[in-house]
């Protein structure tokens, strides 16, 4: 696998590499905004309110798993409750009656999130589902008499981020934990679909902002920092969207923690560019996403690491966060990446829509 950027202008090649529509799904991100509420619209998610659990659990896995993180963010350090992404087989032992499991499974049928949502009845918290129709989670719903909001996922559980992420802040803000109303969503929609239009296939890489991305981060370990919790989400997000679409490597981290262990590989061996190989190796990338919402001190270290870096030729890659709301912020940032990492994955020719490895362990545990 060689990566080839004039691939990334090839119209056919970006077609006929991409067969199971992984650029065709990120740039539906908007449409997945508006149907994920009006979803949790139409299955009364708003019955949640005048309640106030002691905690909300997000269980999840991979794509899905993620939609705790987000909640999270978007509620903020202001919230006066826990939220907390649990992603294994195991409520924690304090999980009771008093908490509200949220559950979310593209597919419906993820064995750890129907584990947790099965332990989450039986604690007799309060449940809400997310994930496909007529799938075994919802039966899981159905049965426990809890609220479910079934999402037209198709393909890859990663493709559809916002379907299931969207009705976990409805939920939110059922609870008044954070303003999240039909004019946010629209106004989130209405950005996801301009990243959509200045990163479609048909515009050239010089002038498309995720092909650009995609190029900075080709033959680079991109080490991505997020600035803030909102900022740090979209580090997250990139990396795992990197590591599925591209299977490509790559660490995340947020300031100011990143700067007490990550920053020391500016000095390592990745960090050290040869000028004279007759080949070039793949060398360390810092990538860093930033946020309106910065602590004072941590945009003194940012600033103090991205000197670093430039003062060891280690090359650096900075984007902003643009919106006012913090789920704006976060959807420009992952807008973007997802498109990036779609583009890099096809200018390796590799498709970005099988995970073939993950398949292959799931059917070996399975024997």
């Amino acid at each position: 696998m060689t990566w080839e950027p004039e691939r990334l202008d090839d119209q056919r090649h970006l077609s006929e590499a991409d067969p199971g529509g992984m650029l065709p799904a990120v740039a539906a991100s908007a449409a997945h905004i508006r149907t994920g509420y009006r979803n949790a619209v139409e299955a009364r998610v708003d019955r949640l309110a005048g309640s106030r659990p002691r905690a909300i659990v997000v269980a999840g896995m991979g794509g899905a798993g993620i939609a705790g993180d987000i909640l999270a963010a978007v509620v903020g350090n202001g919230s006066p409750l826990p939220i907390v992404t649990v992603r294994s087989y195991l409520l924690p032992g304090w999980v009771g009656a008093t908490d509200l499991v949220i559950a979310v499974s593209g597919s419906g049928a993820t064995e750890e999130t129907l584990a947790l949502a099965t332990q989450a009845v039986r604690r007799g918290c309060t449940l809400l589902g997310v994930g496909a129709p007529d799938s075994p989670l919802e039966a899981v719903a159905v049965q426990a008499s809890a609220m479910y909001v079934p999402v037209p996922v198709t393909g890859q559980s990663r493709a559809n981020l916002w379907l299931l992420s969207v009705p976990p802040i409805v939920a939110a803000a059922a609870l008044r934990l954070v303003q999240a109303d039909a004019d946010l969503f629209e106004r989130v929609a209405k950005s996801l679909e301009d990243i959509a239009h200045r990163c479609r296939p048909s515009s050239e890489s010089f002038i498309n902002p995720g092909k650009s991305l995609a190029m900075d981060l080709a033959e680079t370990v991109p080490m991505i920092w997020g600035s803030s919790p909102v900022a740090a989400v979209a580090a997250h997000r990139l990396a795992s969207q990197l590591n599925a679409n591209a299977k490509y490597p790559a660490i995340h981290g947020e300031l100011p923690e990143a700067g007490h262990h990550q920053v020391a590989a500016l000095d390592g061996p990745l960090a050290e560019r040869d000028i004279f190989a007759d080949t070039a190796g793949r060398t360390l990338r810092l990538v860093v996403l930033r946020d309106v919402e910065e602590h004072p001190q941590v945009t003194r270290r940012r600033e103090a690491s991205l000197r670093l870096a430039g003062e060891r030729d280690v090359p650096v890659t900075e984007l902003a966060a643009e919106g006012v709301h913090p789920l704006e912020r976060m959807a420009s940032l992952i807008g973007l990446g997802d498109f990036a990492s779609t583009y890099l994955a096809l200018g390796y020719d590799i498709d970005p829509t099988p995970v073939s490895a993950i398949t292959e362990v799931k059917a070996r545990i399975s024997q």
